[in-house]
């Protein structure tokens, strides 16, 4: 799948370009518009030649409204895992103009840089990479074309295993490593990652299948893992019932006897708030006649439930077995209760 690039109408490529620009734009100021260190931009002056052009008097140099398609290319390319220096020989072509004075066109992005399989390997680590460029400099357009096509291509599953956690990961350690630095970038990948598991359509739920319903225990905020295990089983067009962060008990119990769910999954981020005890009870809850009552299978998920395994429920490793073993138990359901 090749890529469009990107309209050339930024706020930087315009303020360079007008009259009042003085004869074009600091480092300073391109870098806080663009989103990118002057670091690297002065960076990438020194090793490809990506930087201003235009001279003035004192030696300072100016970004021109070339300059910055050169500049804006080079940050689409990186930002779709492109690596640095091949990126540099493709974004040098913008600003050049033939003959006729038109602009060169984009050049499109070799094969093995386009989502055309499943991103492992190589292809995933530089996916990856770009998601988490595009976050540092806070560049939430690119971060959410870069989840949707991945979405699109890939689903959910692969999405999430091979793209989403590496550069949650990746940003994770940023921080942890900078300090205070950096904490709005995961904030912002967080929420695009949420929002975009969130898209995927809910199709049609067959009537005489019980649903899975999904929560976090008592305490647990954290929900992406759990927000990519439903768009998963949604994908499939399995009937889910998500509660999302930090459920009561009490509530988590109501809604258990009110649907009749074939499968309960609990997720606990940390052994602080996972709860045995809760596990248990939800694993004991029953409805029916006596004699040929129902209940729950119960899905403990999360490095929360680290240690002995509980007995009488399941915990999967990986989002894509969670999702293939309750497509069975739920394909064999019937609706409970609630139905």
């Amino acid at each position: 799948m090749n890529e469009q690039p990107p309209a050339r109408d930024n706020s930087a490529t315009r303020a360079a370009a007008s009259p009042g620009a003085g004869g074009g734009l600091t480092t300073g100021t391109v870098a806080r518009r663009i989103g990118v260190s002057p670091a690297t931009l002065r960076s990438w002056d020194r090793r490809y030649g990506i930087g201003p052009s235009r001279q003035r008097e004192g030696g300072h140099r100016r970004w021109t409204g070339p300059d910055i398609l050169v500049l804006e290319e080079m940050c689409r390319l990186t930002s779709a895992g492109v690596p640095t220096a091949e990126a540099a020989k493709v974004a040098l072509l913008f600003g050049r103009t033939d003959p006729a004075g038109g602009t060169v066109p984009a050049a499109r992005l070799p094969d093995e840089w386009s989502p055309g399989t499943r991103p492992t390997g190589s292809a995933a680590r530089q996916i990856s990479r770009g998601l988490g460029r595009a976050a540092v400099r806070l560049d939430a357009p690119t971060v959410e074309r870069l989840l949707d096509e991945a979405l699109t291509e890939y689903g959910t599953v692969a999405t999430w295993e091979d793209v989403m956690v590496p550069a949650l990961r990746a940003v994770g350690r940023k921080w942890a490593a900078a300090g205070d630095r950096y904490v709005e970038v995961e904030h912002l990948l967080s929420w695009h990652v949420s929002t975009a598991l969130r898209r995927p359509a809910y199709k049609s739920e067959a009537g005489d299948r019980a649903p899975v319903l999904l929560a976090c225990v008592p305490g647990e905020g954290h929900t992406l893992a759990i927000e990519a295990l439903v768009a998963s089983l949604a994908e499939r067009g399995l009937p889910v019932r998500m509660f999302g962060g930090a459920v009561p008990a009490p509530a988590l119990d109501a809604a258990v006897r009110r649907t009749g769910p074939c499968a309960v999954v609990l997720w606990a981020q940390s052994r602080s708030t996972a709860s045995r005890p809760l596990a248990q009870h939800v694993s004991g809850t029953g409805w029916g006649v006596r004699g040929s009552r129902l209940g729950p299978a119960v899905m403990v998920a999360g490095p929360g439930w680290a240690g002995p395994h509980l007995r009488g429920t399941l915990r999967p490793q990986r989002l894509g077995e969670a999702v293939d073993v309750l497509t069975r138990i739920c394909e064999s359901s019937t609706t409970g209760p609630g139905g």
